[in-house]
């Protein structure tokens, strides 16, 4: 099929479709603006149905990547890479190698950091055959240094974003006793679970990994539910931090909770489920907004900043003044927040 008329093409620069039999790599670059900068995204490795799957992804995420760090005041473009297989059977050094060598010939148009499937192992590994990678130096954190695994700051920023999105829907600035179903629990979800946890939130929590379950529901007294449960749930905050697309006409009806906010990318399957939600007084945390703060944390580091913690925890705290301006204009113009939350992201990169 032509990637020009796909849906979810909206005039990317650059896909670039990459194979090597020796290693057995397929993977999918996809740039989608350079305006402001550099087209910075994650790296994800997934085992795609079909190879129209894989380029949907990859033109979804690379776009959302260009709002995100639009909105976030950075000086970067979106981009987004894809590798089709199995990150547990297939993911090999050499292909690491090959998919490094890729990257490395568009000459930094596109940098890549970790997302599903990879790692800062993986990262630190092509770090070594191209400049082009981020997210791989040490960075100190509440608990001393940490490896340059992003996931700590989108989850302290989404944890931010709740926080707006209940004094926003809810009223309320304090979390004690907040009710938070939380879809997914990995490295994002976890310590945004953690963090509700310790605000006083009661947790709903639902993932594929038994074990991440079970630790999760000693440390933090969470009830554990079945995937195809967490949607219905009678609780104040849905907090969808797996896959995308979860927000679609079999969910949506679900839905008993007041907000939508969580550090998936892609929540809405379809932009239309944004107004839906809006029609059932359901407040959508907009997740390129929401979920930037592991796209910050890599900034910092890929300009070199060195700026101290204090100033990159300020940087992810705006997050709450970006959620703050798309609610208020959402109320005021009457329009879905994701909508808004775009307008607000095309007006800085379009400019």
């Amino acid at each position: 099929m032509s990637v020009f008329t796909q849906q979810d093409f909206a005039d990317h620069e650059q896909v670039v479709f990459c194979s090597d039999d020796k290693t057995g790599l397929k993977a999918i670059i996809a740039i989608h603006n350079t305006n402001l900068g550099p087209a910075l995204g994650g790296c994800r490795m997934w085992p795609y149905a079909s190879e129209d799957e894989a380029i949907r992804d990859v033109l979804r995420l690379s776009r959302g990547m260009t709002y995100k760090s639009a909105l976030a005041g950075l000086k970067l473009g979106g981009g987004k890479s894809v590798v089709i297989g199995n990150p547990r059977t297939d993911k090999t050094p050499a292909l690491l190698d090959s998919l490094a060598r890729a990257i490395d010939r568009l000459g930094g148009r596109y940098i890549a950091a970790e997302d599903s499937g990879t790692g800062v192992p993986d990262m630190k590994r092509m770090r070594k055959l191209t400049p082009f990678v981020a997210g791989v130096e040490e960075k100190p954190s509440d608990d001393g240094m940490r490896s340059g695994d992003p996931s700590p700051s989108t989850a302290y920023g989404t944890f931010v974003g709740i926080r707006a999105a209940v004094r926003e829907r809810l009223g309320r600035d304090s979390l004690e006793g907040l009710k938070v179903a939380v879809q997914g629990i990995g490295n994002v979800g976890y310590d945004l679970a953690r963090r509700l946890h310790e605000a006083g939130a009661d947790l709903w929590l639902s993932d594929i990994d038994s074990r991440a379950l079970a630790r999760a529901e000693a440390e933090f007294g969470a009830t554990v539910v079945a995937a195809d449960e967490i949607f219905a749930l009678d609780v104040d905050v849905f907090a969808p931090c797996a896959l995308g697309a979860v927000i679609n006409d079999r969910t949506l009806p679900q839905l008993k909770a007041s907000i939508v906010a969580g550090a998936a990318n892609n929540q809405l399957a379809e932009p239309r489920h944004g107004l839906a939600l809006m029609n059932r007084g359901i407040l959508y945390a907009p997740d390129y907004v929401i979920n930037a703060g592991g796209i910050i944390d890599v900034y910092y580091e890929h300009a070199g900043l060195d700026a101290g913690r204090s100033e990159l925890i300020a940087h992810i705290d705006r997050i709450d003044d970006n959620l703050t301006e798309i609610f208020a204009r959402s109320r005021r113009e009457e329009r879905p927040t994701g909508e808004v939350a775009d307008a607000i992201a095309e007006e800085r990169f379009k400019g």
